[in-house]
């Protein structure tokens, strides 16, 4: 089929669902510590609440090209259990199977190769990430593809694994676009949200990012899963410089065809464990504070806003498991048709509240959302939907 997905509710046909083939760590340099900031220091008992890392110097040193390490004790490779990567390949393979029992066609992108350790760049380098959450390097709009400027530098060339995927849409019709790449130097890195927002600030001083030959100041850096996707509308979360410059690129691109609402720091980041639209007039939200950050129309629509869990619906793990998302995460459903949702089947709450709102409720499986930073939101890719560019807004 031909691509098409203009909003987050309507009728699902086709879904890319990521993988996890070959995941073995975490790499804790600047960039992923600025993404997952919020809760490497609220969530992990055995930490660095947040530190500054460096980029190191080339092995012949030459500036710049070598691996990211850190100052803080966090900092470095952070190995994950295999019995949790086991376990997430599991959980995924049942994401797959549930969607195909829906009459939803699945397509999975590359696995990473286990001698595919690295990525460099002439700045940097970093461990390779697979492309598990696909939901954030890209964005789909309408029948275009586009591939968003990476947030966290081991997943620099994370939507090659899509390619093939890609190539099939773009030999049916689909437009095909990649935002400008970043080169992402320290000094490419807005700190501001990083230094207000955590609770308590550093308890580490953040020094001057060291200077590098390739700096050009801050760069475009965005997630797809900033996006919430209404039609011929987009509310777009600017928490940084870098996002701001990205939603700029993206008003200039999409002028005349989508109509584009920035909302400030309604997180750090990703939008989807926050609000998700589950069908026109119904959104699904963390709760009535969210809302009230909304774009105005927005917040004249039905909140569903679930209770808060009745017992601890997450796996116990080490203090030395990283803890990458909140416990929120589970808001972080896939909705199959305007009347049905996917949801954790470890949340029986959320269940409920949706089942008396009108909705089908599917449960599957997905432990180590915690360990993972994503949910079946994030997990997913929608390509073909059957919903058009209406409006919702007006």
């Amino acid at each position: 089929m031909q691509l098409n997905s203009f909003d987050e509710w309507s009728p699902l046909k086709e879904v890319i669902v990521g993988s996890a083939e070959n995941y073995t760590s975490h790499e804790r340099e600047l960039s992923f510590d600025l993404f997952f900031h919020d809760n490497i220091a609220k969530d992990n008992s055995s930490r660095s609440e947040w530190y500054y890392p460096r980029l190191t110097a080339a092995a012949d040193g030459g500036p710049g090209a070598g691996a990211a390490s850190g100052s803080g004790s966090g900092s470095g490779r952070k190995s994950i259990k295999q019995r949790y990567v086991d376990e997430l390949n599991e959980d995924l393979d049942g994401i797959v199977k549930t969607l195909e029992s829906l009459s939803v066609t699945v397509h999975r992108p590359m696995s990473v190769d286990a001698a595919t350790a690295r990525v460099e760049t002439p700045a940097w380098a970093a461990s390779v990430v697979p492309p598990l959450n696909v939901r954030d390097n890209t964005l789909i709009l309408g029948d275009e593809i586009i591939e968003t400027p990476p947030m966290i530098r081991s997943r620099y060339f994370e939507t090659q694994f899509l390619t093939g995927i890609f190539n099939d849409y773009f030999r049916r019709g689909a437009r095909w676009t990649v935002m400008p790449r970043p080169l992402m130097t320290d000094a490419s890195f807005d700190l501001d949200y990083a230094r207000t927002s955590t609770v308590g600030g550093p308890t580490e001083p953040i020094a001057d990012p060291r200077p590098s030959p390739y700096d050009v100041g801050f760069e475009m850096m965005f997630d797809g899963a900033q996006c919430l996707r209404l039609g011929r509308d987009l509310v777009v979360n600017i928490s940084t410089a870098n996002h701001a410059m990205a939603c700029d690129w993206l008003e200039r691109h999409l002028e005349g065809r989508f109509r584009i609402h920035r909302v400030h720091r309604l997180s750090d980041s990703h939008i989807d464990s926050m609000v998700l639209a589950l069908r026109p007039g119904t959104l699904l939200v963390r709760s009535e504070q969210v809302a009230e950050k909304l774009p105005e129309a927005l917040r004249k629509w039905d909140l569903i806003v679930p209770p808060p869990a009745e017992g601890n619906n997450f796996p116990r793990y080490d203090d030395d498991d990283l803890i990458l998302t909140s416990p929120f995460i589970d808001l972080n459903v896939l909705s199959v048709a305007p009347d049905t949702v996917l949801v954790n089947e470890a949340c029986p709450e959320l269940a409920r509240t949706l089942e008396r709102r009108g909705f089908t409720v599917v449960p599957v499986r997905h432990r180590h959302r915690r360990l993972f930073g994503g949910g079946f939101h994030c997990f997913t890719l929608d390509t073909v939907r059957e919903g058009g560019p209406e409006d919702y807004l007006d």
